[in-house]
């Protein structure tokens, strides 16, 4: 009972105010920490996974998502730890710092809601041309080819409108000397395991020289573009939700750090 009674008479009610305030950004903070490391590791496993930084490799590194995941990660760990430690020492310059970096944050993605929102029809434009570029270079680069199966095989789709588009690439052309001529990647197909165990890399070969009836029962037929568009229609509350507890989170933050900035300010001009 020692503790309940300090609290309860010893602590004043802007002493609870700070007190929780304090709480609430340790706790926030020590989550996007969390998240950012995370999202850090995850960066680096690929990097090193795929040999990036590699002699021969190293010329590439500056197109690698990857290095994103890393960049970003390191970003969130570093800011978010910042406001973790400013709010435990009470660190008013820390705070402050972390404030305004929020602040800009905040900004940027409003921002970046408003553009995505405004550019719909360019954007649905680069992600179509995105997509077409990730099928030429398919067989040579790690990255696109995971993306692209991942795309296919998480949205039941193949090609970027329909299964012929994968002609695009040089080893998916019905022109191509190799065994994968007129066909398209495993993940085009409905079932690519074959007896519900074995990846088999096979199961779209010939595809392309099928009609939309006979190729219906092996491969899927509908275009990855007009998947995207349907999930985003499907998921729009989701996302939207999203969006705004990422905003309102950053936002209560800012103005955590603020309101504790402004009461010690009158505190200390009061003494």
């Amino acid at each position: 009972y020692y503790y309940y009674y300090y609290f309860k008479y010893t602590l004043s009610p802007s002493s609870w105010r700070d007190y929780i305030l304090k709480c609430l950004l340790v706790t926030s903070n020590l989550l996007f920490t969390v998240l950012g490391l995370v999202t850090l590791v995850v960066g680096l496993w690929g990097l090193i996974n795929k040999e990036s930084f590699a002699q021969e490799k190293i010329s590439g590194i500056g197109t690698d998502p990857m290095l994103l995941f890393t960049f970003l990660g390191f970003i969130l760990a570093l800011l978010s730890l910042m406001g973790c430690v400013g709010a435990l020492r009470e660190n008013m310059c820390l705070l402050r710092n972390f404030s305004a970096v929020v602040l800009v944050l905040v900004v940027a993605q409003v921002l970046a809601v408003v553009v995505l929102y405004s550019l719909q029809g360019q954007i649905e434009d680069y992600l179509h041309s995105g997509m077409l570029a990730a099928m030429v270079r398919y067989q040579d680069d790690l990255d696109l080819r995971f993306i692209t199966d991942e795309i296919q095989t998480g949205l039941q789709c193949c090609g970027a409108d329909t299964y012929r588009d994968w002609g695009i690439n040089v080893y998916f052309n019905c022109s191509a000397p190799g065994v994968q001529a007129c066909g398209v990647p495993p993940s085009c197909c409905i079932d690519p395991l074959e007896n519900g165990t074995v990846w088999n890399s096979q199961c779209g070969v010939g595809a392309q020289k099928l009609d939309e009836f006979s190729a219906q029962s092996v491969i899927f037929l509908g275009g990855c573009m007009g998947s995207i568009s349907r999930w985003i229609e499907q998921h729009s509350g989701v996302i939207v939700t999203v969006v705004i507890i990422l905003l309102g989170g950053r936002n209560s933050e800012h103005y955590q750090v603020n309101f504790r900035y402004v009461d010690e300010t009158v505190c200390n001009k009061s003494i």
